[in-house]
C-alpha cells in the first residue's frame, strides 16, 4: 500500500466513525494540546524563575562582597599609606639604614608615642591582622608589634616581594616560633628614601577568611576560590579541585577587556550542562577573580518532580474527559443542525437572522443564544467601525487646520520680527525669534521622543524668554558630552524641571544665578542632572515631593504640588521601564537637584529610537 493510498484509508476509517466519537476525539485533541502547551510553558517559566532567582541572588551577593573586599583592600592601602607618612619611624629607618644609633631615651620616647598610637591604630581597625614595619638590616631596636628587624623579614614566605612589593596570598606568618598558622593576605610596600635608597619594607595584611569570607563558609551547594592572574587557584576550608576547570575559563575571560575597553567586574550566569549558577568578580587591585559556583540541582529536582506529577494527573483527567464528553456530544446534537443551518445563512450575507431559542439550558441551549449574541455584537460593531472611519476623518481635517493655523501664527511672528529689526528694536527681535522657535517644538508633528540636543535648544529658546520678565538674570551651564545629546528622551520631558527650578527654587531669591545641567554615561545608563542654587528643599518637603514622584502622595492640580515632575517621572517610566526616571536630591538654602535615568542606546542616529 502507498504511502497515499495508506493516508485515504486513514481518512475514510475516521470519516466512517459515529458523529459523537469524532467530536469526542477533537473536542479531547483541542483541550489536550493547550493544555500540554501550557504545562510546557508553565514549568519552563518555573525552571527559568528558579534559574533567575538563583542568579539574581547570587548577584547580588558578589555585589554585596565586592563592596566588603573594596573596603577591605581601602582599610589596608589607607592604613600603609598613614604608615609611609609616619616621619618618625621613616627616620628611625633611614638612621638604621646608615648605621645611625639612638639613645636609650629616644627608643623609649618613640616607643611611648608613635609605637604605641600605631598600635592603637591597628587594634581599632578589626579587619586587620597586623602591620609592621621591616628595617634594610639588623641595626635596629625591635619594638613589637610594630618594628622589626631585616633577619625577621627573611623568615617570611614573601621575603622575595621585599624589593618589588604587592599583594601575597594564603601564606603563614612565620616571624615568631608560636605563630598562628591562619591563611594570610598582605600587601607588601618598599620603603624608600631619595638620599638613602631603600630604607624598609611595610607589611599589612589580614586574614583569608576576613577578605574572602565565601572561601571560608559552609555554605550549602555552593564553592568558591580566588584564581589570580597568572592562574594560581586559591581554595579556603571548602576546597573543590571539581570547579578548578570552571574557575580558569572565567577568569581567564574577565581579565580580558570587553569591546568598551572595560574589564568585567562581576558576571553571572547559568551553565544548565553543570545545573550550576557562576558567578565571577574581577579585582584589579589583587589583580585576580573571585569565583563561585552554586549547584541548583536541588532546586531544579523539585520543579522537574511538579511537571511528572502534573503529566500524570492530565492523564487521568483527560480518561475522565473522553467519557464525559462523549455522553454531552450525544444529548446535544439534537440542536446541532438548528445552528448550524443559522450559520449558513449568516455566511450566505443575511445578518438579519438569528437562531430560535426555546428554553434549553444545556450546552447547545447556551450555543444558540451566544450566537444570537455574536451576531448582535457583530452588527454593533459594523455601526462603531462606521463611526469610528468618520471620527478619524474629522481627527485628519482638525489636524490640517491645526497645521495651518501653526503656519499662520509663524507667519505673523516672522513679520512682527521684521518689524522690529526695521525699528532697530534687536532685544524684541531676539525674543520673537526665541518664542517663534518654542512655538514651532512645542506644535511640530512628531514622534514620541526627541533627540536630547533638540530638547536643549528648546530650554534656551525658554531662558531667553524667562528672562524677560526679571531684573537679574539666569544663566544656564551645559556640560553634555555628544554621546548624551545624541540620544533620545520623551519630549518636553527637561523643561518641565527648568521651570520647576525657576518658579520654586529662584524666583524668591530674586538674584543672578545659574541653572546648571550635567550629562553623565555610566555604561547603560545615561544620567541627567539639573541643579539649581535655589532656595532648595528641608527633608520633610523632599520627602513628600519623592513621595508625590512615586504616587505614594495624590499630586491634585495647585502650585508647588509636584505634578509637573510625576508626569516626567510617568511618561520616562511609560518609554523605558520603571527601571528609569527621575530623582530628587535637596538641602535647604543651598540647591536642588534632579537626576533624570534613561537607557543609553550605543551608535544612535536622529532617526533611532531610544528604547
Amino acid at each position: 500500500m502507498s504511502k497515499k493510498q495508506k493516508k485515504s484509508w486513514v481518512l475514510s476509517k475516521i470519516n466512517d466513525l459515529k458523529l459523537n466519537i469524532r467530536l469526542t476525539g477533537i473536542v479531547l485533541i483541542f483541550v489536550m494540546l493547550p493544555i500540554a502547551v501550557l504545562g510546557g510553558i508553565v514549568f519552563y517559566n518555573m525552571e527559568q524563575s528558579s534559574v533567575k532567582e538563583n542568579v539574581n541572588f547570587m548577584q547580588a551577593t558578589m555585589e554585596r562582597r565586592q563592596d566588603s573586599i573594596a573596603n577591605n583592600i581601602d582599610s589596608i592601602n589607607m592604613t600603609t599609606q598613614f604608615f609611609l607618612s609616619n616621619d618618625t619611624m621613616n627616620n628611625v629607618l633611614i638612621c638604621a639604614a646608615g648605621g645611625g644609633q639612638f639613645s636609650t631615651r629616644q627608643w623609649i620616647d618613640i616607643y611611648r608615642n608613635d609605637v604605641a598610637a600605631l598600635e592603637r591604630l591597628i587594634n581599632n581597625n578589626p579587619v586587620l591582622k597586623g602591620v609592621r614595619y621591616y628595617a634594610v638590616n639588623d641595626n635596629i631596636q625591635e619594638m613589637m608589634p610594630v618594628l622589626f628587624n631585616h633577619s625577621r623579614m627573611n623568615k617570611q614566605s614573601w621575603s622575595h616581594m621585599a624589593s618589588t612589593g604587592g599583594w601575597i596570598f594564603d601564606y603563614r606568618d612565620n616571624l615568631f616560633a608560636n605563630s598562628e598558622g591562619e591563611p594570610l593576605i598582605a600587601l607588601i610596600t618598599p620603603m624608600s628614601d631619595k638620599l638613602h635608597g631603600r630604607i624598609g619594607v611595610i607589611e599589612a595584611n589580614m586574614a583569608m577568611r576576613t577578605m574572602f569570607p565565601s572561601m571560608y563558609e559552609d555554605i550549602s551547594g555552593e564553592s568558591s576560590c580566588f584564581v589570580t592572574d597568572e592562574g594560581r587557584i586559591i581554595y579556603g576550608s571548602n576546597e573543590d579541585d571539581g570547579i578548578a576547570e570552571i574557575a580558569i575559563e572565567l577568569a581567564s575571560a574577565m581579565k580580558e577587556p570587553d569591546q568598551s575597553g572595560e574589564l568585567s567586574r562581576i558576571t553571572t550566569s547559568y551553565k544548565k550542562e553543570q545545573k550550576s549558577v557562576i558567578s565571577g568578580m574581577y579585582i584589579p587591585e589583587l589583580k585576580g577573580t573571585l569565583v563561585s559556583v552554586n549547584d541548583i540541582s536541588d532546586s531544579l529536582s523539585e520543579v522537574y518532580k511538579l511537571r511528572t506529577n502534573y503529566i500524570i494527573g492530565m492523564l487521568i483527567i483527560l480518561a475522565g474527559m473522553a467519557f464525559v464528553i462523549d455522553v454531552v456530544v450525544n444529548h446535544v446534537l439534537k440542536k446541532f443542525y438548528e445552528v448550524l443551518a443559522t450559520i449558513r445563512k449568516v455566511r450566505g450575507g443575511d445578518m438579519e437572522v438569528r437562531t430560535r431559542e426555546d428554553g434549553r439550558t444545556d450546552e447547545m441551549g447556551e450555543l444558540a443564544h451566544q450566537v444570537n449574541r455574536m451576531l448582535d455584537n457583530i452588527h454593533d460593531l459594523m455601526k462603531e467601525n462606521i463611526n469610528r472611519e468618520v471620527l478619524v476623518k474629522d481627527s485628519q481635517i482638525k489636524a490640517l487646520q491645526n497645521q495651518i493655523n501653526a503656519h499662520f501664527i509663524y507667519n505673523v511672528l516672522e513679520s512682527i520680527k521684521m518689524m522690529a529689526e526695521i525699528k532697530e528694536d534687536y532685544d524684541i527681535s531676539d525674543a520673537i525669534t526665541s518664542l517663534g522657535k518654542l512655538l514651532r517644538y512645542s506644535m511640530k508633528w512628531t514622534s514620541e521622543t526627541v533627540l536630547v540636543s533638540e530638547e536643549i535648544e528648546y530650554i534656551k529658546n525658554y531662558m531667553a524668554l524667562i528672562n524677560l520678565r526679571f531684573d537679574y538674570e539666569i544663566y544656564l551651564s551645559l556640560n553634555m558630552p555628544e554621546e548624551i545629546l545624541s540620544q533620545r528622551i520623551p519630549k518636553m520631558s527637561l523643561q518641565p524641571i527648568i521651570e520647576n527650578a525657576i518658579v520654586h527654587g529662584i524666583e524668591e531669591l530674586a538674584d543672578d544665578t545659574t541653572i546648571y545641567m550635567k550629562g553623565i554615561p555610566e555604561g547603560n545608563l545615561c544620567t541627567i542632572e539639573i541643579t539649581d542654587n535655589g532656595r532648595g528643599m528641608n527633608d520633610e518637603e523632599l520627602e513628600i515631593l519623592r513621595k508625590k514622584i512615586s504616587g505614594e502622595l495624590p499630586t491634585a492640580g495647585g502650585s508647588g504640588n509636584g505634578i509637573g515632575l510625576k508626569n516626567v517621572q510617568d511618561r520616562i517610566r511609560m518609554e523605558y521601564g520603571d527601571e528609569y526616571g527621575i530623582e530628587v536630591a535637596a538641602m535647604e538654602g543651598c540647591y536642588t537637584k534632579v537626576y533624570v535615568k534613561i537607557p543609553m542606546k550605543r551608535g544612535l542616529n536622529a532617526d533611532s529610537t531610544c528604547s
